[in-house]
């Protein structure tokens, strides 16, 4: 079975080698067939770069995954220790590496075993470029949020080794010595919560782990006045359990916003301008509304979107313009798919207010898909009879928080379901050209 999958990925890699290669837009391949694998753009990009390397710069180790010896992933590792060496450099170290793995034990394909050779192999070809390699991973270091399961996520930062291997000590001093003092925590939570303690300026393991947050609740304009135990979702994650959102809400310093949405349609309130640049409320509308990039593929979150006119707003000789700024007339992309809908070739419409994407490809193929509502719509007209559903929440937690007498804009909550990232590459965080 190994050797398929190796021989499969070889095949994969090689082929998007030759597309890249035939179309010279490795960016515009990456688009077309991220709905073609099933995988980020991200990821396609990533095989793209993997396959053109192997072909130019590692061709044995190529014939070695046709020989089915080496699997993608493993590959992946020899070529991120290369990737810094010129051409001709990585070509003399697939060629030391095929030697040495002639009469080599099956653990030396070993992903890590294999990589630490590749090691020793760039140090013998490039013994000059360590300390330009070593000056470069460190202008590189950052910080990295990845979404995980069961409501938690992880936070990587990429240091220095020496600045990583004191920061590490100085948390597990902190967490052996509350450990020492009775603190009934495993030292693994216990190192957890020291660093988020520190990141969050909080005396080090002094109180359980807690942080002011924006509760993804959402509240038609007929219950204006009670919580809904469905559709809980945290900003930048997405869906989470009714109980654990309730946790997070009740923490006095969390942040609460008023959303209203019409429960005919289960879409946020429409306002409109007449300028340009959006205003604060249209840009909070359309975030909640779409919640990330129009594209079908995209799940970047709208939050960190340009604000697209969907039909071009224009400045015209009478004074008119073009389309409106307004909530009907615009739709979150991220800057990547904002710049790829003006691209020769790329048709890409939305319709903001049915919530319908069309995509067609340079090469023909077309995607459609269609946004989801912020609630179920009840497809009936909102009643003026809600005293007994007000009165039947009216002592519920949140109440109870927030004060019996808590104004209606502070008991509604905005959302984005889509996983959060800061992954660099896949952001394109630089500022909206609005």
């Amino acid at each position: 079975m190994r050797g398929r999958r190796a021989r499969l990925d070889a095949e994969e890699l090689a082929l998007l080698a030759d597309i890249s290669a035939a179309v010279g837009d490795d960016r515009g391949v990456a688009e077309e067939l991220t709905p073609v694998l099933r995988v980020s753009t991200r990821e396609v990009e990533r095989r793209i770069d993997d396959g053109a390397s192997l072909v130019r710069r590692m061709p044995q180790l190529l014939d070695a995954m046709r020989a089915g010896e080496l699997e993608a992933y493993g590959a992946r590792r020899v070529l991120a220790v290369v990737d810094p060496l010129d051409d001709e450099a990585a070509r003399s170290v697939d060629a030391l590496l095929a030697d040495k793995l002639v009469d080599a034990p099956e653990t030396a394909w070993q992903p890590g075993n294999l990589a630490q050779r590749v090691r020793r192999l760039v140090e013998r070809v490039d013994p000059g470029g360590q300390v330009e390699r070593s000056r470069r991973a460190r202008v590189e270091r950052k910080l990295e949020l990845a979404p995980g399961e069961h409501v938690m996520s992880s936070l990587e930062v990429s240091l220095p080794a020496e600045v990583a291997a004191a920061c590490y000590s100085r948390v597990d001093g902190m967490a052996r010595s509350l450990r020492r003092g009775g603190d009934q925590r495993t030292l693994d939570q216990l190192r957890a919560d020291v660093t988020a303690d520190l990141l969050l300026g909080r005396d080090p393991g002094v109180t359980p782990l807690e942080a002011a947050a924006m509760v993804s609740l959402h509240i038609p304009v007929d219950a204006a006045l009670a919580i809904s135990d469905e559709g809980c979702e945290l900003d930048g994650y997405g869906p989470i359990p009714a109980p654990i959102a309730r946790e997070i809400m009740t923490n006095e310093r969390s942040i609460w916003r008023a959303v209203l949405c019409d429960p005919g349609t289960g879409e946020p309130v429409d306002l409109g301008r007449r300028r340009r640049r959006p205003s604060a409320v249209i840009r909070e509308l359309v975030r909640v509304r779409d919640r990330e990039c129009v594209m079908p593929w995209c799940h970047r979150p709208a939050r960190h979107c340009d604000h697209d006119h969907e039909h071009p707003w224009a400045t015209t000789d009478d004074g008119g313009g073009g389309g409106s700024t307004s909530v009907a007339n615009g739709g979150p992309r991220c800057r990547r798919h904002h710049r790829l809908k003006d691209q020769p070739g790329w048709n890409t419409r939305y319709d903001p207010v049915h919530g319908n994407t069309r995509v067609t490809t340079p090469h023909g193929a077309t995607y459609t898909a269609h946004r989801h509502p912020v609630l179920t719509p009840t497809r009936t007209a909102p009643t003026r009879d809600t005293s007994a559903r007000c009165a039947a929440r009216h002592d519920s937690p949140t109440r109870r928080v927030l004060g019996r007498d808590a104004p209606v804009h502070r008991q509604a909550v905005v959302a984005a379901p889509a996983r959060d990232t800061t992954d660099a590459e896949r952001q394109n965080d630089d500022s909206p050209p609005f």
